[in-house]
């Protein structure tokens, strides 16, 4: 091996490493982001109580 593919190897290694370590850095952002999300809350409907008792079922 020549010097100039040794320097061609190292700069590639080091771009794979640099990529790595930013996809490990927004992946710990994505999480933290998405364990900030409240929990969902279920809905809560203001119907009268007779609402949905009976379907007309003829078109």
């Amino acid at each position: 091996m020549d010097g100039s593919s040794q320097i061609a190897d190292v700069s590639s290694k080091a771009q794979i490493y640099a990529l790595k370590k930013a996809q490990e850095s927004k992946r710990n952002e994505v999480s933290t982001l998405l364990q900030s999300l409240p929990e969902p809350q279920k809905p809560s409907y203001n119907n009268p109580p007779n609402l949905g008792q009976n379907v007309d079922v003829k078109a």
